[in-house]
């Protein structure tokens, strides 16, 4: 019977402790914008473009890349 009252004590640590970190969460701003996340997969992520000049160009083979 002891244990019992042991798991229920611990079990309401535990459930307190929850309880804590979810008020500390919604009161940090955790929860405050729910819109975006949902729509983020929707847009297209910008490409980034190569800043550096290709410098390796083969004028000899006009576009041919055939070895």
């Amino acid at each position: 019977m002891g244990v019992i009252y042991l798991m229920l004590i611990v079990s309401l640590i535990i459930a307190l402790f929850f309880l804590i970190g979810f008020f500390w969460a919604t009161k940090t701003g955790q929860y405050d914008d729910d819109y975006t996340p949902s729509v983020r997969i929707l847009f297209d992520d910008e490409e980034i473009s190569n800043t550096e000049p290709n410098t390796e160009t083969n004028t000899e083979t006009n576009g041919n890349t055939e070895v």
